[in-house]
């Protein structure tokens, strides 16, 4: 299933979208699609359903983060060597872990605003993971058993903020807007492998990002049972799990950084596209 929230801030209305593209309208089976609505019973109800039942919605309007209650959004970095070589950095031994702060999540299409005095922010399309389940301890062979489901995440970054600015990476990703989430959240039984999915971002029409998640120093599974040996995971946590080459930040002689006006457009095979326009530091935009 592709699932979807969609309507205004506060008043988002969930929904599926179905074999045919359209969508299709869930507000009288379940209030939200919060962490509950994420377990496995949970899924295989709404998996049962005969769709061509549900009423379809005809203008969906704004999209929202494809589910509520999300109560952490954990990072991983420099999870594709080639990305590592761009940035001038060691392959890591262990997955880099670092948190994004969850108020940064919003909709695929919601304006990205820099943040005041950015110079340096930055792109990185990323697949991203939707617990469904309590993981503990989890072992790798059990991992997959609690994930709902994947989605496509912009790992937006101030790079002087991250970089430059002292201290741990957190300060340059939590950026409002900065973790564009979307269009839906594709279930775990539409994806059987996680680790073949093709992904790109463009700029202003120019692909500068190409890759596959079967690049990826560390898997899905394994990224799920290590994380859950330092935190416990709940239904509902978001774990975006690392970017391909081809950020701004590594292109060669100069670097290229997002300015107002500039377009991103991003995707990841089967998970949908997104796209963001970027503008100068405007607080009423965040909030809308």
């Amino acid at each position: 299933m592709k699932l979807l929230r969609h309507g205004a801030k506060g008043a988002e209305k969930p929904a599926l979208l179905d074999a045919q593209g359209r969508v299709r309208d869930l507000s009288k089976v379940l209030p939200d699609i919060g962490a509950a609505a994420l377990a496995p019973k949970s899924l295989q109800r709404l998996r049962d359903l005969d769709t061509n039942t549900l009423p379809v919605v005809e203008r969906p309007g704004r999209l929202a983060v494809p589910w509520s209650g999300m109560g952490k959004f954990v990072a991983i970095g420099l999870n594709y060597a080639d990305h590592a070589a761009e940035s001038n950095l060691p392959v890591p031994k262990e997955p880099i872990v670092f948190m994004k702060a969850t108020s940064c999540a919003v909709g695929p299409d919601h304006p990205v605003v820099l943040p005041q005095g950015s110079v340096k922010s930055d792109w990185e399309v990323e697949l991203g993971i939707v617990i469904g389940s309590r993981a503990r301890y989890v072992s790798e062979a059990d991992a997959l058993k609690h994930v709902a489901g994947y989605c496509v995440v912009n790992d937006v970054s101030e790079r002087e903020y991250q970089i430059e600015r002292g201290g741990t990476w957190d300060k340059g990703k939590g950026c409002d807007t900065f973790g564009p989430i979307g269009p839906w959240l594709v279930t775990a039984d539409e994806v059987p492998d996680p680790q073949n999915l093709s992904m790109w971002l463009e700029v202003n029409g120019h692909r500068y990002q190409n890759g596959s998640t079967k690049t990826m120093i560390f898997g899905v599974a394994m990224l799920v049972s290590y994380l859950s040996r330092f935190m416990t995971l709940e239904a509902g946590d978001c774990i975006t799990t690392g970017t391909p080459p081809g950020v701004g930040m590594g292109v060669k002689p100069n670097p290229v950084f997002l300015k107002p006006g500039d377009v991103m457009k991003l995707g990841i095979e089967g998970l949908g596209v997104q796209t963001q326009t970027v503008h100068a530091w405007d607080p009423a935009l965040i909030d809308g």
